[in-house]
């Protein structure tokens, strides 16, 4: 199977989220179009989100992953190379506990508890937002960091308006998942595999994703990281303030 061309690639994004809907035993014709609605509602709010940000200065990065993948862990790292300074929006079901993990690294970080909810919205970024900005972190930050609630599927529906949207799969899950989850690594501007000094450990092949993510998004910069690596970490920390640096936006559709 060869690669996707760039429009195919737009087309195959574009038509993922409707086939996903309306594919769903679980969704009435009627459900589905309260779905859609709900997802173009949440565009509009991203659009004005992103405007937001543009206009505060700061370069907004989506964190994706099942749970447990390594985000806060990889975040927790990036916070002490100093050329990185950003702040953290927090997504979870329940507790401040990834937040107050941050804080103790000096990283500021509101925390979003959204109840059942698999996914971070648009709208529920705002108020968190405007206590980070009210403490004076938006403005001493070149990057927001949203890390969205664990989960490899909901999360690749919702825009939030980030400059690139960054998704992890670390090696305890196994190196079968990008085609198995197509929808959460279309939204792909980089992948991260996280633990990657467990490899060995795991028989997790690196060669796989690589594979699966040409036939995919070919392109798609992947980045094998461990926080026992600080080689790992400052070439990924480098990408990014080389994406800032360029002012590279993705093109995804959502």
């Amino acid at each position: 199977m060869g690669g996707f061309q760039n429009e195919e690639l737009r087309m195959l994004e574009a038509t993922t989220r409707e086939q996903s809907l309306n594919n769903n035993p679980n969704l009435s014709k009627k459900d589905v179009k309260v779905v859609e609605k709900i997802l173009s509602k949440n565009d509009l709010k991203a659009l004005e989100m992103k405007e937001r940000y543009t206009a505060d200065g700061l370069y907004v990065l989506n964190f994706m992953s099942s749970p447990g993948s390594g985000k806060t862990t990889l975040l927790e790292n990036l916070a002490s190379f100093e050329d990185f300074k950003f702040c953290v929006i927090e997504g979870d079901l329940q507790t401040n506990r990834d937040a107050d993990r941050l804080i103790k690294k000096n990283v500021a970080a509101q925390q979003i508890t959204t109840g059942e909810a698999c996914h971070l919205e648009a709208a529920m970024l705002e108020g968190a937002y405007d206590i980070l900005k009210d403490k004076g972190a938006i403005a001493q930050s070149d990057y927001l960091v949203i890390e969205n609630v664990g989960n490899l599927v909901c999360p690749s529906s919702y825009n939030l308006g980030a400059a690139m949207n960054i998704v992890l799969l670390s090696t305890p899950e196994g190196d079968d998942k990008v085609l198995k989850y197509p929808s959460m690594f279309l939204c792909a501007d980089a992948v991260v595999v996280s633990k990657a000094d467990l490899m060995d450990v795991f028989g997790f092949r690196i060669s796989q994703v690589q594979e699966d993510m040409d036939k995919l998004k070919p392109g798609t910069p992947i980045f094998t990281v461990s926080s026992k690596d600080r080689a790992s970490l400052e070439a990924f920390k480098d990408f990014l303030v080389a994406r800032r640096a360029q002012n590279y936006q993705s093109s995804h559709a959502f």
